[in-house]
């Protein structure tokens, strides 16, 4: 069994920062893929960064030179640092964790930034 439990979202003006926090437990294969996706009111479920156990990263266009994604291979934990906040950037943020070609997912923290 898998849980993936997520922390630090919340209320933001444009402009600042937030840091998303999904710590996995359970059965966690070390070769897996941890990331981040992001659903809007009436949008589909976006990929927003994604990082390999072996440290590779890959970003939506949209969040490039603003957020940062990392991860503690230990803990089994990943980070999501989000700076230059947006009021698109509004959406509840799922973590996710890949692995043996499944897909497992937090319960999403919401994230609001306001103009």
């Amino acid at each position: 069994q898998v849980q993936l439990v997520e922390s630090g979202g919340g209320l933001v003006q444009a402009g600042g920062s937030l840091r998303l926090s999904c710590a996995a437990s359970g059965s966690i294969f070390r070769i897996n893929t941890m990331g981040w996706y992001r659903q809007a009111p009436g949008k589909q479920r976006e990929l927003v960064a994604a990082i390999t156990s072996g440290g590779s990263t890959n970003y939506a266009d949209s969040v490039k030179g603003r957020f940062t994604i990392s991860r503690d291979g230990a803990k089994n934990t990943v980070y999501l640092q989000m700076n230059s906040l947006k009021p698109e950037d509004t959406a509840v943020y799922y973590c996710n964790l890949r692995m043996y070609d499944r897909n497992y997912w937090g319960q999403g923290t919401q994230v609001t930034v306001s103009s």
